[in-house]
């Protein structure tokens, strides 16, 4: 089991949660909290993020725990699609040359994970990404829930824990609803930042 007390909540392994809730409602910052848990406790902690560059990320993952020397690792689908400089990977960084290179993601996402387990034996670990909403401003519905069915199966594949960030005001209900289908629970956040949970197995 994933003890989640960020969400005070222990959540089964292979499981896939949407964290929903309109904008500045606190979701990236639990994402984040969530995972940095997940570090604290010896676990790999990935996070693939399509809003703000690796280094933006890791400064505030900084600011919930220490990192270094730590399995804690960014898939970067920002950096290069602003044409940042010369970027290069490395053990804790790999790219995506935007966020509509959803095939790339998943090969990067699926890399981190075999490095975790061989050079590290990390068996358990946590996966975020911010945002489901910026995905669907490049690519339509159908092509970005066949990306999340194969996102989510791998999560579930090697018993982690998935986190998937969405604007809920900037879809209509339709999307929402289909999107939904994919996950085992969901958390919704007010403007207030107050947090609703539901989970499937709950």
């Amino acid at each position: 089991m994933y003890d989640v007390g960020p969400l005070e909540t222990e959540i089964e392994p292979g499981s896939n949660v949407l964290i929903s809730g309109p904008s500045m409602s606190g979701k990236r910052d639990l994402a984040l909290d969530v995972l940095a848990e997940g570090t604290d406790g010896g676990e790999g902690s990935i996070f693939v993020t399509t809003k703000d560059g690796a280094d933006r990320v890791l400064e505030l993952y900084e600011n919930r725990t220490p990192y270094q020397g730590k399995p804690v690792a960014v898939v970067d689908c920002v950096t290069r699609q602003q044409g940042v400089g010369d970027v290069r990977e490395d053990d804790r960084i790999k790219y995506a040359s935007s966020p509509v290179d959803m095939t790339r993601i998943g090969i990067q996402l699926s890399e981190f994970l075999e490095a975790f387990y061989q050079e590290r034996n990390i068996r358990q670990n946590r996966v975020a990404l911010h945002s489901l909403s910026t995905l669907l401003m490049y690519s339509d519905l159908q092509t970005v829930f066949r990306f999340l069915h194969v996102f989510t199966g791998r999560i579930q594949s090697v018993d982690g824990l998935g986190l998937y960030v969405i604007d809920s005001s900037a879809h209509d209900d339709q999307t929402m609803n289909t999107l939904k289908q994919l996950f085992d629970g969901v958390v919704r956040l007010d403007e207030n930042g107050e947090r609703e949970i539901r989970l499937a197995d709950a």
